[in-house]
């Protein structure tokens, strides 16, 4: 049988982790899969295939390991010089690029809509991937956002951990300055040349770059505003241990110099890694940016699998996906433990590695809570450039540290960001 022959038979089997008998296609073909990340992504789509073919032994999977850059770039050459047979059948493609490829190669990308159910997944992503009405893409992990705080330094400022539950960011730079008065330490680890904090903060208030028909909006943007303002006040606060790049940023709270980290889950075996902390460490929603429409939740990161509408093992590849991905539950479960991550389909929330206390964080359940702050990250327009974007307010972010005023920042951005997306 050549690649893209689908046997004409159905048989039923017993679905991984469902407790209700399905008829399943019997597929036989080679699905080509490209991501990254061997420990997390590779891993991960390593045991979704396992429980695709012990039902579809005449599949095989074939995953490629490469480098992010690599995928992007190799991604985007194929697609733009129209070779399709050097795609691949899935693609691993993170979120804030998601709406720039669908925009930019219209067709390239198989609808699926009417074969997965969407209902059951975390909104914002699902919208993310939606474009004239049609969805693309099966939703994959989340970069839902919580804060972490050291209980120890928090008690011994004379806190309790309700007093860190659904507050303000007005108070957590209270508490912050209180926190160093007492106890030496800063509140939080800041690098003033990344901006994933203001992105945290402007998805809060359900805010992005762009409006929500995918339009520059940066100086009218109240969202970035109070984003930009937020960390502003925290520069000028002086609450912060200043980062250069990530290695200095993640050292700030492992070496225990700081209080606090508002980041995503993912960042959660970081933070058990380590041992001698175990026990003073908790977990709240993010503080709360004062701006009507304001949530304790967000977002910072994220990734999703799409299918090439040219792949000779579309249906198999589709099918692959919606059977593990959009139904097995037991998959989440385990990957949730082996690899931490936090997928977006809401109905796993009830399953045993998602209600499991955590002794790390002094029995706090801690996988519960990140899911349950996950249905309630606002939804935005990702837009085509987002990272055109994301370079134009990185550039700007030193001036709120020399006291330029906010309105001055947005406008700088504005015309910087005109430039760059042109």
């Amino acid at each position: 049988m050549d690649r893209s022959g689908i046997l004409k038979r159905f048989a039923a089997t017993a679905f991984a982790g469902a407790s209700l008998l399905c008829a399943t296609a019997a597929f036989a073909g080679e699905v080509t899969i490209w991501c990254w990340d061997p420990n997390f992504n590779v891993a991960i789509m390593k045991e979704a295939g396992a429980r695709y073919t012990a039902k579809h032994p005449d599949t095989t999977i074939n995953i490629v390991d490469f480098a992010k850059a690599d995928v992007e770039q190799k991604l985007q050459t194929a697609l733009s010089s129209g070779t399709a047979d050097a795609l691949p059948d899935i693609v691993l493609i993170e979120d804030y690029g998601a709406q720039k490829y669908l925009q930019s190669f219209p067709g390239a990308f198989a609808a699926m809509s009417d074969k997965i159910d969407y209902s059951g997944f975390a909104p914002y992503k699902v919208q993310l991937m939606t474009m004239d009405g049609k969805v693309y893409g099966m939703p994959f992990d989340s970069g839902v956002t919580g804060l972490y705080y050291r209980k120890d330094y928090l008690e011994q400022a004379g806190f309790k951990p309700e007093d860190m539950q659904n507050i303000t960011w007005d108070r957590f730079i209270e508490i912050g300055k209180q926190v160093e008065a007492k106890t030496g330490h800063k509140m939080m680890g800041l690098d003033v040349n990344d901006a994933g904090f203001i992105r945290i903060l402007m998805q809060s208030a359900g805010g992005w770059y762009f409006d929500k028909d995918g339009n520059l909006s940066i100086e009218n943007n109240a969202a970035l505003k109070a984003a930009l303002e937020t960390e502003q006040k925290i520069l000028q606060a002086g609450i912060y241990k200043p980062a250069a790049g990530w290695a200095e940023w993640v050292g700030a709270f492992t070496s225990g110099d700081v209080a606090a980290v508002t980041t995503g889950v993912w960042i959660t075996g970081t933070v058990k890694a380590q041992a001698d902390q175990a026990g003073k460490w908790g977990v709240a929603p993010i503080p709360r940016l004062n701006i009507e429409g304001a949530a304790h939740a967000s977002n910072l990161g994220g990734s999703s699998w799409y299918v090439l509408e040219g792949s000779a093992e579309k249906d198999e590849a589709i099918d692959l996906l919606n059977e593990v991905y959009a139904k097995d539950k037991d998959f989440y479960q385990k990957i949730l433990v082996n690899q931490g991550a936090v997928g977006s389909l809401l109905a796993v929330r009830s399953g045993p590695a998602y209600s499991e206390k955590d002794a790390f964080f002094g029995g706090e359940p801690v996988w519960q809570n990140f899911s349950d702050w996950l249905s309630k990250v606002p939804p935005v327009n990702y837009g085509v450039f987002t990272n055109e974007v994301d370079t134009a307010v990185t550039a700007n972010l030193p001036a709120l540290a020399k006291g330029t005023s906010v309105d001055e920042v947005l406008k700088a951005i504005q015309s910087q960001a005109e430039g760059q997306i042109q």
